[in-house]
């Protein structure tokens, strides 16, 4: 999944809020991208070639073998990756991996052109309040 660096190179492979001081590994303008939602951007692209959609689960890190597993458990693995998603606005990074697919399941059963608009909705009063985003 492309995003403008936000991270020092070398910065361990895990999820930022399992960091011990995340603001430790920011690169100088990297604050500002994260909490601006401008680290984003580069994910237009994978929309337009098809990679991904503007709403749907978030891509999975390549080491969140629980995540992967539970969501290919419950069929939410067939889903395109979004920009943004059902879980995502509902607690992001801070909740805990079965919540977070929970989520993604309820996403599932109730996709519709609807249920989308809104979370883009939402998404947008995420960002411009910077809900969520503690690094």
């Amino acid at each position: 999944m492309p995003k403008f660096r936000s991270m020092r190179v070398g910065t361990p492979a895990v999820a930022t809020h399992l960091l011990a001081d995340p603001k430790a590994h920011l690169t100088p303008i990297g604050s500002f991208l994260r909490k601006s939602s401008l680290d984003e951007l580069p994910q237009l692209w994978s929309i337009l070639v098809g990679d991904m959609s503007f709403v749907g689960p978030r891509p999975a890190l390549f080491n969140q073998h629980d995540l992967i597993e539970l969501r290919t458990q419950l069929g939410v693995h067939a889903l395109v990756p979004g920009l943004t998603g059902w879980a995502q606005i509902n607690g992001r990074d801070e909740l805990p991996i079965p919540n977070k697919v929970k989520l993604d399941v309820e996403y599932l059963q109730r996709q519709s052109l609807w249920f989308d608009m809104r979370i883009l909705w939402l998404t947008f009063v995420k960002v411009i309040r910077r809900d969520g985003i503690t690094h």
